[in-house]
């Protein structure tokens, strides 16, 4: 497949189904050009010309062009310090089937058995690619550094391709929820967005002029050690008020445990504040005005104006909106663009739908013809 042919089957996967006429003008092709490389994806079954359709424009009605829906199933794995979830999508990353489990073993060797384990238990027919993320550094299949696995220099992609006989990527975590969101979630159409994620941890993702930003340091968390509040919290590093410290779910959870007297998990928590418990409620609305400092920092910076807002913690947001939105306020400037606020409230299905898409992304560069 030519360049020009993948670019033409990645912008009717990722904005299809499209007209001939709204392809020309998002590929800047002419009518011709665009007739000329849609015929080979046609015939090779890679995209398909749906019924007639009135586009508002004189002549015939056009025929959309869209996605083969027959492409094959992908699944995507997302794996913690102690849980392993598994989803199996279609072509464009939407649920088929999902499955979740506790890591019995850290071992590598037992890793690749559950995740053997997690994919016969999706059943999932006509499967072409499987996408694993996780915390840490991977390249090349190889996960260099894996904080919550406790793993180092781990060939994770080379071993379940070996056991399950199929191509496999591996990603970290957090740039891969970003291209999930970049080609089928909330941030789908725009050109940049910043992600902020809340749960175990903080993360930071950046999309510029249509592209995830992969730098060495997008893998390795940077963006939990933005200080956000000099009252705030010590997180686990000695950083006084950083995101990690006002923003996890841990952290969170532990600061109203130790107000109240007793335990209190995260969810519980949230519904503590909801209620308007006040210890849970004070810490709620901190985390929120945190947030909203957190998002405007980082819009500020990168000089966007929306954000995706997802991760197993992202709960707090539909609590706290209030305070999150005063804080992006007050800290943007007055003749900036208004901010945007995106939210993916899917939770861990983000992570591993996020695994999905890089090994759909992936299979769009072995489509045959």
């Amino acid at each position: 497949m030519s360049d020009s042919e993948a670019a033409l089957a990645r912008a009717v996967l990722i904005h299809g189904p499209l007209s001939r006429r709204e392809l020309t003008g998002r590929l800047g092709l002419s009518p011709a050009s665009l007739t000329r490389l849609a015929k080979p994806l046609l015939d090779g079954g890679v995209i398909i010309e749906l019924d007639d359709v009135a586009d508002g424009s004189i002549g015939r009605p056009s025929r959309p062009l869209d996605i083969a829906p027959d492409l094959g199933r992908f699944v995507g794995i997302k794996l913690t310090g102690d849980r392993l979830f598994a989803v199996g999508t279609d072509i464009r990353a939407e649920l088929l089937a999902e499955c979740e489990h506790p890591l019995v073993d850290r071992d590598p060797d037992a890793v690749v058995a559950q995740i053997r384990a997690a994919v016969a238990e999706l059943a999932l027919e006509g499967i072409v690619g499987v996408g694993i993320a996780l915390g840490g550094n991977a390249r090349d299949g190889v996960v260099r550094h894996a904080p919550f696995l406790q793993w180092h220099d781990v060939d994770l992609g080379a071993r379940v391709e070996a056991a399950l006989g199929l191509p496999v990527v591996v990603e970290n975590d957090l740039v891969a929820l970003t291209e999930a969101e970049r080609w089928f979630g909330a941030g789908r159409g725009l050109d940049g967005f910043v992600t902020v994620t809340i749960g175990a941890g903080v993360g930071y993702g950046l999309v510029v002029d249509g592209q995830v930003v992969r730098t060495a340091d997008a893998t390795v968390g940077t963006g939990g050690h933005i200080p956000l509040d000099p009252y705030g919290p010590v997180c686990s590093d000695g950083h006084r008020g950083c995101a990690q410290a006002m923003l996890s779910a841990g952290s969170i959870a532990a600061q109203v445990s130790a107000a109240r007297g007793e335990s209190v998990d995260y969810a519980e928590t949230l519904r503590l504040a909801a209620a308007g418990e006040p210890a849970a409620r004070a810490v709620v609305d901190a985390a929120g005005q945190a947030l909203g400092r957190m998002i405007a920092l980082a819009l500020n910076f990168s000089l966007q104006s929306a954000v995706v807002l997802a991760g197993e913690g992202i709960g707090l947001f539909p609590i706290a909106e209030a305070e999150v939105r005063a804080a992006v306020a007050a800290g943007r400037d007055p003749q900036s663009e208004p901010v945007d606020i995106h939210v993916d409230d899917s939770g861990f299905r983000a992570w591993a739908r996020g695994a999905a898409a890089v090994a759909i992304q992936a299979a769009m560069t072995r489509l045959p013809l």
